[in-house]
């Protein structure tokens, strides 16, 4: 069975849009895109290309699908896996690309990824997919949150979890501080929540 891992960059308030880039996505007015940047250091660096040269097939949805599209073919030195894994695209209205190897899921998303995460393979990744993840989480499909927390607040953007979040305990399996602030912390599932009365 393959795991869904997700993993993003994300603010102290939850906003995971456009953190590469002031282009990256603009959508409803969005004014900080590139937000990382300024974070940058050697230490998640290093844990970030660890990860990345893992086995894994990607699944996206068509929007972060579209961008990396037109960046990854042009750049396989810097993530030699990108191009040769499979994407799994989560998309009503696209149905081919000449970026391969891509598979196109319409329809009941959450069915379709649950029965690709029963195959056998590689993990599978997202990244970016504000509209998939939210599927995603709202349907108990995700295993694994490998986050780099950014200390910093936007105020407004796309959020990890919005509504329709589900109770969900997690461990933490890792985490790595880097000199400029920035928290790895890498989230398992860990069953239901459990309740107790808290101590001082």
């Amino acid at each position: 069975m393959r795991k869904i891992i997700v993993l993003e960059h994300i603010s102290l308030d939850g906003v995971i849009q456009a953190p590469g880039g002031p282009e990256e996505d603009t959508s409803n007015g969005f004014a900080y895109g590139g937000w990382s940047a300024p974070y940058s250091d050697e230490t998640i660096g290093t844990a970030l290309a660890k990860k990345m040269n893992m086995p894994f097939d990607l699944l996206l949805g068509r929007k972060t699908f579209e961008i990396w599209a037109g960046f990854w073919p042009r750049h396989a030195d810097e993530w030699p896996g990108v191009n040769p894994a499979t994407k799994y695209v989560a998309s009503n209205t696209m149905t081919s690309h000449e970026w391969q190897p891509s598979v196109f899921l319409n329809g009941d998303i959450s069915e379709k990824v649950a029965k690709l995460k029963r195959e056998q393979g590689p993990d599978l990744h997202v990244w970016g997919s504000g509209n998939l993840l939210q599927t995603l989480i709202k349907h108990d499909l995700v295993d694994v949150f490998w986050l780099m927390i950014y200390p910093i607040t936007l105020g407004a953007g796309k959020r990890l979890f919005a509504d329709g979040t589900i109770p969900a305990a997690f461990k933490v399996t890792e985490t790595i501080v880097g000199p400029n602030g920035v928290i790895l912390v890498n989230y398992e599932r860990a069953g239901a929540i459990t309740t107790g009365t808290a101590s001082l």
